[in-house]
């Protein structure tokens, strides 16, 4: 069987000389949420004050016989997000839920070192005062099956001594919808199941209920994992914006996400605090040979 014959050449004749138009320049792109981060990045809003409100102090965390964190140390300060980074399996997430207490509701769990709020260490604490005071956002959403506006009002119920009207509730639920940047989508649907919402919808209400409660500290475990790289935008944006009026730890494996949101960076390797610093210390001038391996995708 022979080979089909190419189709013919068309040549199309011009009057002239055709434009060749100039090669345009690459978009920026940082990360996941693309030319979002870089807008990110020159709108962060400057904070008026930084002062310390936690603090951890020689901290060994353990499951039975596995030390999990070995003799951290670090400071947690209104007005500044700080990063905790490192590979799977280096504490962090471990790390963070101690300081809300979590932890401790694995069995075996055990603690060595101090962790204070505001001098006072947390054991010291009820522990629903505590978790109202340091509020955590997990990797997964997990609204309430409930309405949209009773996920955000729970907290503000479980606060009052009596139990408000929703017409009372409504500004700071509104509020709370607007800084998490759900609100336009869901205003004239508040009583919709939450359940029916999208996976970033969902996370975002998460964000809102716990927001709603006004928390001292704000605890996020890898929160925008799951999201599409409009969502991740919209809660980045909010988290540098929340850094004002409350201290934010966040977990995230995305090294770009942390030098964008992050003040301060801590990087962890199996267990071990190797590294502590100011974003841009920890990025273009990291000290340690294990934090230049991890910058540079080497460990991970």
């Amino acid at each position: 069987m022979e080979a089909p014959m190419p189709p013919p050449v068309r040549r199309i004749a011009l009057d002239r000389e055709p434009n060749v138009a100039p090669p345009r320049p690459a978009p920026e792109m940082n990360g996941a949420a693309g030319g979002s981060a870089q807008r990110l990045a020159m709108a962060r809003p400057p904070v008026s004050v930084v002062h310390g409100r936690m603090l951890v102090d020689g901290v060994w965390l353990a499951y039975g016989d596995n030390w999990v964190v070995r003799d951290v140390t670090l400071p947690v300060s209104q007005g500044e997000v700080l990063a905790l980074i490192g590979a799977s399996g280096s504490g962090k997430t471990t790390l963070l839920r101690s300081l809300n207490r979590l932890t401790e509701i694995t069995a075996g769990a055990s603690r060595v070192g101090q962790i204070l709020l505001d001098g006072t260490d947390i054991h010291e604490l009820e522990v629903n005062e505590l978790r109202r005071r340091v509020s955590m956002v997990f990797q997964q959403p997990n609204p309430f099956p409930m309405s949209i506006f009773d996920n955000v009002a729970f907290a503000l119920r479980e606060q009052s001594r009596r139990r408000p009207r929703r017409r009372e509730l409504e500004p700071q639920v509104h509020d709370a919808l607007r800084r998490a940047g759900l609100y336009e989508e869901v205003r004239n649907d508040l009583d919709r199941l939450a359940l029916r919402l999208s996976g970033g919808q969902q996370q975002r209400l998460c964000i809102a209920r716990a927001i709603a409660a006004r928390p001292e500290i704000l605890l996020m475990d890898e929160p925008c994992s799951a999201l599409d790289p409009r969502s991740t935008a919209t809660i980045e944006e909010l988290i540098v914006h929340l850094r004002e009026e409350r201290a934010i730890v966040i977990v995230t494996h995305n090294l770009q996400q942390a030098r964008r949101l992050a003040d301060r960076v801590a990087f962890m390797y199996l267990g071990d605090l190797v590294e502590l610093g100011s974003a841009a210390q920890i990025f273009e001038a990291p000290r340690q040979e294990r934090t230049r391996d991890r910058i540079a995708g080497a460990l991970g």
